[in-house]
């Protein structure tokens, strides 16, 4: 089979080849087109990811701020297991900027999910997030009246 449809068919074999190609220093053999492709997929499904953290973790915390009387241990886990996930994910340097990039919209669209989640009106959260990335990571769900 040749490298491009063991690419289409057999993604992991094809990874295992194409590692095994330049482990041996076979660059003329490496299928750089897919290769491309692949690592530009990768790159994308990682900061895709990391959007996603933020969102869900500034989802929980609007959530836990803006509705303290329905507080509970799992909104609390899954602000603390955001944010360990996210901190493994932000320590690369570029996956860190990009995180701070995409931060403000993030927000935004938390902001809708965790209106649609508490019936509280978008307009009843902050316009702009008043989060930084560091802060995000730092926020202890506490159950007193002092959050941050």
């Amino acid at each position: 089979m040749d490298l491009h449809d063991l690419y289409l068919k057999y993604e992991t074999a094809w990874i295992d080849r194409t590692a095994e190609q330049i482990g041996r220093g076979a660059y003329s053999e490496i299928d750089y087109e897919d290769l491309r492709e692949f690592l530009e997929s990768m790159a994308n499904r990682d900061r895709r990811r990391v959007e996603g953290r933020i969102k869900r973790l500034i989802e929980h915390i609007l959530k836990w701020e803006h509705r303290p009387g329905r507080r509970g241990n799992s909104w609390r886990r899954t602000i603390v297991e955001q944010q360990q996930s996210l901190a493994d994910d932000v320590s690369a340097g570029s996956l860190r900027r990009h995180a701070v990039e995409v931060l403000p919209e993030a927000y935004r669209k938390a902001a809708v999910l965790a209106s649609a989640a508490t019936g509280l009106p978008e307009d009843a959260f902050p316009p702009v997030c008043p989060w930084s990335l560091d802060e995000l990571l730092a926020y202890k769900p506490r159950d007193n009246a002092s959050l941050r």
